[in-house]
């Protein structure tokens, strides 16, 4: 599965999850380590190459990072929200972000739209700058980065930019019979709505 293999490439130095969180909000990672076979890694040292700007972020505070891999259907819109809830993170997801700036009619969104139309994949370095952009413009300082990096040029991308790894990686293991239902069952529910919303 590509994204077990750089994950297995992109953070071999890594340590299995340190008490980050209090009894009472481990119980919870625990609950759902076990429902959606969560696999949670923490970044350790690293060779990071410098990053092409300045790096740094406004008010001095260093970004916890966190991103969250999984195929369609794994839980990852889920447990984010739960874990938003829980823990006081900011949700980004990298599809979102790409669709607002399309919707913003700006330039940069329009290249991105005529990228997706001629069925190319957006450049790594277009999604990490948007990624960078809202995690400096928001208050926040703690960010689950979801469907980001699909490949390993994403990731080294990610890194020249930002100038560092992420502090944690959430990765759902669901088996591929079990993303097929859970999709499967969103489509059904989706003509469901749909059908009512028609007939009124």
């Amino acid at each position: 599965m590509v994204r077990e293999r750089i994950i297995s490439e992109m953070w071999r130095r890594t340590t299995w999850l340190p008490p980050l969180f209090s009894s009472s909000k481990r119980s919870l990672v625990n609950q759902i380590q076990g429902a959606y076979g969560l696999r949670i890694w923490r970044t350790t040292s690293s060779e990071i190459q410098k990053p092409e700007e300045d790096g740094t972020f406004p008010r001095g505070i260093t970004p916890f990072i966190t991103f969250v891999l999984g195929g369609p259907g794994s839980g990852k819109g889920t447990q984010c929200a739960r874990i938003v809830e829980n823990f006081g993170f900011t949700h980004l997801s990298a599809g979102d972000l790409l669709r607002q700036e399309i919707s913003s009619n700006s330039e940069n969104g329009a290249m991105i739209l005529n990228t997706i139309k001629d069925g190319k994949i957006v450049p790594s370095e277009v999604t990490v700058k948007l990624i960078q952009k809202a995690i400096e413009s928001s208050e926040s300082h703690k960010f689950l980065i979801d469907g980001f990096p699909r490949t390993e040029e994403n990731r080294l991308t990610y890194e020249r930019i930002i100038g560092a790894e992420p502090n944690i990686v959430l990765f759902f293991d669901c088996p591929p019979e079990e993303m097929v239902k859970r999709v499967l069952n969103r489509r059904g529910e989706l003509m469901i709505m749909q059908t009512r919303s028609r007939n009124g």
